[in-house]
This record gives structure tokens, C-alpha cells and sequence, in this order.
């Protein structure tokens, strides 16, 4: 029994070393942030379709950065149960960003919302990955090997509340996004466009709403 708390403890502080390297080196927290600000940007100087799409391209390029991250994070394998944990809170953290990204950018060329629609929906999303990513700050902190206040059991109790709470807003994401998108399609069959918004967003066997 003590092998296996050793075994465990040891690899709890490897995991802690290596996530603080990543960290040093590409803080998604930081990324995650940048999003943020570079969204609310977008809603605070943009006053037409043509000036947030142009705004929203900088957004793109912040997303582009971390997504060599997340891709780079995924690749990584044979990590301990408790570790892997903290792997998958910070990927979804990039697959918030990646479902924001991705169908905001469809919205956009979606007619059936208004420019200030648009900036509500992209102010939706800021707060949403603000959210998370304060979660993700949390984890940071527990997974520092330089945190000696916490007990092995307290760090792993973090752990998984943040998992927990950050899986509940990666959900909470895809329920906005579904919200949204559903009411495009609403306006869509009352104009008998429901055709093109199916091809917008994906086909009926692949429907948001």
C-alpha cells in the first residue's frame, strides 16, 4: 500500500514539473485570456458586419497560436490517471475556443443576425472562456510543485473540481452555441431558408438545434 501512495505521489510531482514547464514556456491561461480581450475588443470597436469581421480575423490569429498547443497537448500519452486529468481541463479549455471560433465565424456570414446581435453572441462567448479560464487558474496554482500547503489528497480533491467545473462550461458552451444558432434556424423557416442554414451549420443528421 505505501508502494502504491510513493508511486503515486512521485508521479503527481512529475505531472506538476512537466505542467509547470508547459506553462513557462506557452501558458494557455494567458492564451485563453488573449482570446478574451482580443472578443471584447471586437464588441467594443466594431459598428458593422464588414468592421467585426475584420476585427473578429485577430481573434483567429490569437485562437491559431493555442490551437498548436492543444494539438501538441493531445499528442501526449501514457500519463497516470490523476495526470490525465489535468490534461483534459486544459484541452477543454482549448475546445471552448475552438467551438466559439469556429461557429462564430459562421454567424458572421449569417444573415439572420444583426451586428449588434453579433457583438451580444461574441460578449457571450468572452464570458463564458473568461469563466473557464478562471478555472484553469486554479488549476495552475494546485499543480505548481511549489504549492507546499496542500496535502496530495487536497491537490487531487482540486483537481477534480476543476475538471468538474470546467466540463460543466465546456457543456454550457455547446448549449449556447446550439441556443443560437437555433434561432437563426427559426427565422430561417419562417423565410423558408431552412436550406441554407442546414448547409451553414452542418446537415440535418449533424443539427445544433
Amino acid at each position: 500500500m505505501r508502494t502504491k501512495i510513493f508511486i503515486l505521489c512521485v508521479s503527481c510531482m512529475l505531472m506538476a514539473t512537466q505542467v509547470k514547464a508547459q506553462w513557462a514556456v506557452f501558458d494557455p491561461s494567458n492564451l485563453a485570456q488573449s482570446i478574451v480581450n482580443t472578443t471584447r475588443n471586437v464588441t467594443q470597436t466594431t459598428t458593422t458586419a464588414t468592421n467585426m469581421v475584420k476585427s473578429f480575423q485577430e481573434v483567429q490569429k490569437v485562437y491559431n497560436q493555442s490551437k498548436q498547443y492543444y494539438d501538441a497537448l493531445k499528442a501526449v500519452n501514457g500519463l497516470v490517471k490523476d495526470a490525465k486529468k489535468v490534461q483534459k481541463t486544459i484541452l477543454m479549455v482549448g475546445e471552448i475556443s475552438d467551438i466559439y471560433v469556429h461557429n462564430y465565424q459562421k454567424m458572421l456570414s449569417d444573415p439572420n443576425y444583426s451586428v449588434e446581435e453579433l457583438g451580444a453572441i461574441a460578449n457571450g462567448y468572452a464570458k463564458l472562456l473568461e469563466q473557464s479560464n478562471d478555472v484553469l487558474n486554479e488549476l495552475k496554482g494546485v499543480v505548481n510543485i511549489s504549492t507546499l500547503s496542500l496535502s496530495d489528497k487536497d491537490r487531487m480533491d482540486v483537481v477534480n473540481s476543476c475538471h468538474d467545473s470546467m466540463l460543466e462550461y465546456r457543456n454550457l458552451v455547446r448549449y449556447y452555441t446550439n441556443k443560437n444558432i437555433g434561432v437563426s434556424y427559426l427565422r430561417a423557416k419562417k423565410k423558408g431558408e431552412t436550406a441554407r442554414v442546414n448547409a451553414l451549420y452542418g446537415n440535418p443528421s449533424e443539427r445544433y438545434w
